[in-house]
This record gives structure tokens, C-alpha cells and sequence, in this order.
């Protein structure tokens, strides 16, 4: 099915994170993919997204399918592979369907939301013979590629204890709250659709798999009920001039591609973009602490905060022989509005410097730590993991010897542990993954 050399794409969620895959056809990669249509459940967005790549790029007309029409795209446009980019609970659908047509798959993280459709994934896996690429950008980050470098090499020796902190500030943070993710149903919340990305890891970094897990969190900044307590009762209509300094606002009409993908669509399907991160009907919890035991032996203490005033992470290895961190920040500070009086401006102090910042430091037992250096090309987000993954996608992986590329498997087990999370913090009490996957012998037969 290949046009002139080039394999035919498709792409299934025309959102904000499917551009990373669409710009990358189009540019970068234009010699060996083609972008042969687009789908989505919202035709004003997506005939927004076509007309990005037509004025951008100078493409031809992308032809555009409704989601209803995902099988028919499939055979009318001659795809060889979906890139599925849509609302988390939905990536089943056309993992699936594209699966089931014999068709490669690439998925957005995280694969599903649930155990239920994971062992639909795999059924049908199983059925048709193929499997599922999970784009885990995080793994491609030269930073943590060098984390599962040193442990392999056993520099601190066998992996006993990991404590591991990832840190969402006010403003990355708050945009879980306003969108379809502060909906767990939506999103599987944050244990699933954000630290699916930090489970991998360490699962990758530890060569382990999770068997039980246990978890207590909550609401505890964002909502209705949590502002009012604060003592903050009344907010800006939607889209007022008054919202401009607030830096829990968001304003559609002040970026060209949010006026576009969501103000503008909003007629169709009614989905708003920028509500308040104070209001009612957040399903999700934005503080979260897990402890996770892994088959190795080894042990996480593991906490998400999305209200933090930087955004980063670390992380501590505890070894037989010594002690592995990793410091990274990724964004130091946000002072608000330049014009808010209030504010406390830090930005002159070198601590509280912008950009990414990164540390990995060895300290073994007996011996002064050491500073390893890391490859300093942070180049395409996500700490240079983003344009690793892409090449890896399109042009193909070559050697690997850190077995980077994740499959449906891979992408299984990363979200076990945030579904087993949230099973815990339902039932105030821990959580076996064999007792979570007793139900789904699909799953379980290619997990346990």
C-alpha cells in the first residue's frame, strides 16, 4: 500500500498532541511517510488541522474522515499505519479496528485507560498477528537513557529501593483540570494518563515488572470545594478581559492554534478547552503517593503533585553498592502576569534560572560521588526525547541496544500500576496486579 516509496499514515485525534506526529511527516520525514488522511470526531478541528498542513507545508488536500468512517479511511486511503492521537478512552477503539485490518499501529501514551480494553488490545493482537507501538518519548531523553545505561552496567550494583518525585507546575499542572482529562472516565486521571510515562521508566530502567501496589491520594488544590476554602468564591466569566491576569486562566483566542483546534470548534460537539480549574466536576486527584513492589525485589516510593511553583523530577536508585540520582528541572519558575503587582519575582536569582536544568550523580559506597555528564541536546521536548522517538518511528530504530522501543506489552504494564492505583485509593488497600487481572486471561496470560 505504499505511495512511491513512502508509507501511507493516518491520523486518528487531530488535538494539540497530534501535531508532534503530523509536523514530523510533513518535514523531517517527508521522503519516507505521507500523511494520507485525517479523523476525527470534531470536522471543524480537523478541517482546522488540514488547512495547518496545507498553508504550512504546501501540501496537497488532506482527505478527512469522520469517526464513524475509520474502517472505510483505512481501505479508500491504502494506510499502512494509524498513529492514534485521540481521547485516551477511545484508543482502544482504533487500536482495534486497525489491528483487526491488519494495519501497524502507532499509539499515543497511554495505550488505554483500563483493563478491559487492554484486553481488547490484545485479543485482538492476538487474532490478527500484529502489535501496538507506544510512543514513550521519555525513554528516548538522553538523561534517562544514560539512568538505564549505568544500572545495566551495575555502577550501583542491584536496585533495592527507588524514590522517585515528579513535580506539575501551576501552569502545565492546572491544564490537566481544564480539559477532557480532569474526567477520569475520560483519562484514567493522572495515574494512568500522566505516570503511565514515570511507571515505564522505572519498569524499563529496572528490567522489573509491578506485582503489588498501594495508594492514597486525593482533590487537594484544585476544584470548587478546595477554592473555597482557600477563600477564594467567585471567578472570571469564561473568556473575560479580567482573566488576562489570572494565571489560572486560560484564554483560547490569545494562540492561534488553540482559536483554531478549540474556540472555533466548540459549535459541533460543545467541548470546552479552557474551563476553570475551580470549578465542579473534577473526577481526578491532583496530589498522589504510591508504593510500588516490583518482581525484582526492588521497592518505589513514588509521588505526583500538579500544583507545584516548578516542574521537574527526581529520582534516587539505592544499591548494593552505592546510590544513583537523577535531578531535572524543567521549568524553574512562573512569576504570573508581568503586570500583577503581587507577584514575587525570583527570576534574577541563579537558582531559580529558566530552562532546563539536569544533574546525574553517582555516590558509591567508600568512594567520593562523581558527576556523569549528559549529552547536552534537549533539541524537540520532552529532553531531546521527542525527536529520538520520531527518527526511531519513521525512519526505523537500528541498533538498540537499551531495547528503547515499547510495544503493546510495554504499554501494558505501564498503565497497570496507575490502574492498580487507582483500584487502591478506591479500596483503601493494596493492590496485586494478579488479582487485578484475574478477569482478563488475554492480559494476564502475556503479563503474569
Amino acid at each position: 500500500m505504499e505511495s512511491q516509496g513512502r508509507k501511507n499514515y493516518a491520523i486518528v485525534g487531530t488535538g494539540s498532541r497530534s501535531f508532534m506526529f503530523g509536523d514530523a511527516i510533513m518535514s523531517s520525514f517527508s521522503e519516507t511517510a505521507r500523511l494520507a488522511a485525517l479523523c476525527d470526531t470534531n470536522p471543524l478541528r480537523m478541517a482546522y488541522a488540514e488547512n495547518w498542513y496545507r498553508t504550512n507545508y504546501g501540501a496537497d488536500p488532506i482527505p478527512q474522515y469522520s469517526a464513524k468512517e475509520f474502517g472505510k479511511m483505512l481501505d479508500a486511503e491504502r494506510i499502512d499505519t494509524v498513529i492514534v492521537t485521540s481521547v485516551d478512552r477511545t484508543h482502544h477503539r482504533y487500536i482495534v479496528g486497525a489491528l483487526d485490518a491488519g494495519r501497524e499501529v502507532i499509539s499515543e501514551k497511554p495505550m488505554t485507560v483500563d483493563c478491559k480494553k487492554a484486553e481488547e488490545i490484545f485479543r485482538a493482537a492476538d487474532r490478527s498477528g500484529g502489535s501496538v507501538r507506544v510512543s514513550f518519548n521519555y525513554r528516548y531523553a538522553p538523561r534517562n537513557s544514560l539512568v538505564k545505561e549505568l544500572i545495566g552496567r551495575g555502577v550501583i550494583g542491584d536496585v533495592h529501593s527507588i524514590h522517585f518525585e515528579w513535580l506539575l507546575d501551576t501552569r502545565h499542572g492546572a491544564d490537566y483540570f481544564r480539559r477532557w482529562h480532569r474526567d477520569k472516565y475520560n483519562s484514567g486521571g493522572l495515574m494512568v494518563h500522566k505516570a503511565t510515562h514515570h511507571f515505564d521508566l522505572v519498569n524499563w530502567w529496572l528490567s522489573a515488572r509491578p506485582v503489588q501496589i498501594y495508594a492514597q491520594g486525593g482533590l487537594t488544590f484544585y476544584g470548587k470545594e478546595n477554592a473555597e476554602k482557600r477563600g477564594v468564591s467567585e471567578f472570571y466569566p469564561r473568556g473575560s478581559l479580567d482573566s488576562v491576569n489570572d494565571p489560572f486562566a486560560l484564554d483560547l483566542r490569545a494562540e492561534e492554534r488553540l482559536k483554531g483546534l478549540y474556540y472555533d470548534a466548540e459549535s459541533h460537539d460543545g467541548y470546552l478547552r479552557d474551563m476553570s480549574v475551580f470549578d465542579q466536576g473534577i473526577s481526578i486527584e491532583d496530589d498522589i503517593s504510591v508504593l510500588v513492589n516490583y518482581d525484582s525485589g526492588a521497592v518505589m516510593s513514588y509521588h505526583l503533585t500538579a500544583y507545584s511553583p516548578w516542574e521537574g523530577y527526581r529520582i534516587g536508585f539505592n544499591g548494593s553498592l552505592g546510590r544513583l540520582e537523577l535531578d531535572v528541572t524543567e521549568t524553574a519558575y512562573l512569576s504570573g502576569s508581568d503586570d500583577d503587582p503581587n507577584r514575587f519575582d525570583v527570576r534574577s536569582a541563579e537558582e531559580f534560572a529558566f530552562g532546563d536544568r539536569q544533574r546525574l550523580l553517582v555516590r558509591p559506597h567508600w568512594t567520593a560521588p562523581y558527576e556523569v555528564e549528559i549529552p547536552d541536546d534537549k533539541r524537540g521536548g520532552h529532553g531531546g526525547g521527542d525527536e529520538r522517538l520520531l527518527k526511531d518511528i519513521f525512519l526505523g530504530a537500528g541498533p538498540d541496544p537499551l531495547k528503547r522501543a515499547a510495544d503493546h506489552r510495554e504499554g501494558a504494564y505501564s498503565i497497570l500500576t496507575g490502574i492498580a492505583a487507582n483500584e487502591s485509593m478506591n479500596r483503601n488497600a493494596p493492590v496485586r496486579t494478579r488479582d487485578l487481572l484475574a478477569d482478563y486471561p488475554a492480559l494476564g496470560k502475556v503479563l503474569l
